[in-house]
Parts: structure tokens; C-alpha cells; sequence
């Protein structure tokens, strides 16, 4: 078995609009880059060589938190040095923590000879969710662990599904500002209405189904949200001329990536994809918000291992 590893840990867009807490898919780009060395004296030792002063406590931090979770399940307590190269901003609604935990855990599972399953690591790296939002929740983790689209059909016990997908390109703007997770779920109306919930059931089932069938048109009509966005959209300057200039363009649909600020588009090709970024690229130039932009794809290989020896 390698004594060392360093794993690439994508960035994921959780909810696809409609399936809240249910949905999420993988992206190329971007990754956190994660090296994890196992031997020496027992315990975790954690290291950053980003700028982003993220805590070196293991129970503090979001990926030590993970592996403090795993390593409670093993017969011994082995020594695990990690060290975090993170690229994927905290805040920023691309599933920075979830690239984070699940990375270490995928990366742990590797170098202890893989006595855990998919579930386990889920398992094992909503800890890490659970120190950056306060609660366990795991529609970025799978898709980071399992790569492409996947669907949390329960949390307990958990039930993962694996949803087949048509290729998609994807168009990403992160405004520089940040949501914090908490705050956005903070805002979340506690009862929804049962006809929103009827329309919101029938997007999700459409959204799954129009994946599943290939159909990009049923994608595009199911990519509506009419509990959580039109909430959480308050939170992110010129979230409404992006996601309506885009749809007017072509875009197949979208919206707010997790809790925000990020805001991501699906489209049928790469052509489209550099058009939604320069749309997204022309709005916040316009309001004067600085802003970083990804044109990338599905990834559909998750966590992925870059070196091991």
C-alpha cells in the first residue's frame, strides 16, 4: 500500500436549483490539491499552504474533522500528516468544505487499503459539513466522492443514488463576496405552501428524470425553484440579470451553486458556456463587483488521485 498521496478534490454544485439538501453534481474545475502521508507518531497533523488562515486544530478544521471521524472506526490510531492546498475559496458556494473532507477521507481510505465503502466516507466527511454549516449535510460531499450527478434519496440511514447524465457544460461566476452557509440557511422560511411543494416535487422528479432520459429540454424546464431561490436571491447582487439574460441566450437553466454566491448555468455545449460567461462577465463589470468565472464540465470521476507512492 503507498505511504503518500496527493489527490485533486473537485468543486461540486449542490441543489440544481430545486432539489435542496437532495441534489448536487462534480465539476473539472476547480479542485483543492490534498497530500496525505500516513506513518509516524499516532494522531493528525494538519498543514495549510493556502492564504485563507483556515484552523490547523483537526477539530476545527473541516477536513480534520473528517479524518478525526474515520479514524474512530479503526482497530488502531495510525499517524496521518495532511497537508491542504485549497483553491476552491471558502464561501464561495462551490462545495469548498465538501472538497475538503471528502478529499481527506478518499485520500485516507486509499493509503489504510480501502477498508471503507462510498457510504462510509459520506458518512465520515458530512463531520467536516457539519463544522463549516453546522449541519450534516452530504448533496456536495457524494458528488465530490462519487463524481457526476447524484441524488441523496435519505441521510438515515443514507441511500445515494448515482444519476446518469448527457454531457453538460457548465458556467460558473463567483461574485467576490460571501454568503456563509449558516447565514443562508438562517433565512430559510421554516413551512412551505402545499402547492409550492406539489410544483417543487415536479421539478425535482423532472429534473431526475430529464438526466436519466438525456433530455435537455425536460433539464431545462425542471431547473426551477420556488422555495429556496427566490429567498436566498436577495443575498447576491445581480443574481436576477444573470439567470435572465442567460435564459434569454440559451441556457438551459440555473441558479444559485449552494448556498451562494456563486451562480452556475447548464448548457448543451461549450459554445454556449463561454457565451454565459460573457454575460456573467459583462453584468458584474457593470456593478463593479469583482468576480472570478469558471467554463468547465461535469466531472464524473470525483476525488482523483494525482500522485501515490
Amino acid at each position: 500500500m503507498p505511504r503518500r498521496i496527493k489527490i485533486a478534490a473537485p468543486a461540486t454544485v449542490a441543489n440544481l436549483v430545486c432539489g435542496f439538501d437532495i441534489l448536487g453534481l462534480a465539476l473539472e474545475d476547480p479542485v483543492d490539491i490534498m497530500e496525505l502521508e500516513i506513518g509516524g507518531a499516532p494522531g493528525l497533523r494538519i498543514r495549510h499552504i493556502d492564504d485563507y488562515g483556515l484552523p490547523l486544530e483537526p477539530e476545527r478544521n473541516v477536513a480534520g474533522a473528517a479524518l478525526l471521524a474515520l479514524m474512530e472506526e479503526l482497530p488502531e490510531i495510525p499517524g496521518f500528516t495532511l497537508t491542504v492546498d485549497k483553491r476552491i475559496k471558502p464561501g464561495s458556494g462551490l462545495g469548498s468544505s465538501a472538497a475538503s473532507s471528502a478529499g481527506a477521507v478518499v485520500a485516507a481510505n486509499i493509503l489504510l487499503g480501502k477498508p471503507f465503502s462510498g457510504p462510509d466516507l459520506v458518512r465520515f466527511a458530512m463531520n467536516g459539513e457539519k463544522v463549516a454549516s453546522g449541519v450534516k449535510h452530504a448533496d456536495n460531499i457524494t458528488p465530490c466522492i462519487y463524481g457526476g450527478v447524484t441524488l441523496i434519496r435519505a441521510i438515515h440511514p443514507l441511500d445515494i443514488v448515482q444519476l446518469e447524465a448527457p454531457p453538460l457544460h457548465v458556467t460558473v461566476v463567483h461574485p467576490q463576496i460571501e454568503v456563509r452557509t449558516s447565514d443562508a440557511r438562517q433565512i430559510l422560511r421554516k413551512e412551505v405552501q402545499l402547492k409550492q411543494a406539489i410544483r417543487q416535487w415536479g421539478n425535482i422528479a423532472g429534473l431526475v428524470a430529464g438526466f436519466m432520459k438525456g433530455d435537455y429540454d425536460l433539464i431545462g424546464r425542471s431547473l426551477e425553484d420556488v422555495i429556496i431561490e427566490p429567498v436566498r436571491s436577495i443575498l447576491i447582487p445581480g443574481f436576477n440579470d444573470v439567470k435572465q439574460q442567460c435564459m434569454e441566450a440559451g441556457a438551459l437553466g440555473g441558479g444559485i451553486s449552494g448556498s451562494g454566491p456563486s451562480i452556475f448555468m447548464l448548457n448543451r455545449d461549450e459554445e454556449k458556456a463561454h457565451l454565459m460567461a460573457d454575460i456573467m462577465r459583462d453584468v458584474y463589470s457593470r456593478i463593479g463587483i469583482d468576480h472570478r468565472i469558471h467554463v468547465t464540465r461535469v466531472n464524473t470521476e470525483g476525488v482523483r488521485i494525482l500522485e501515490q507512492d
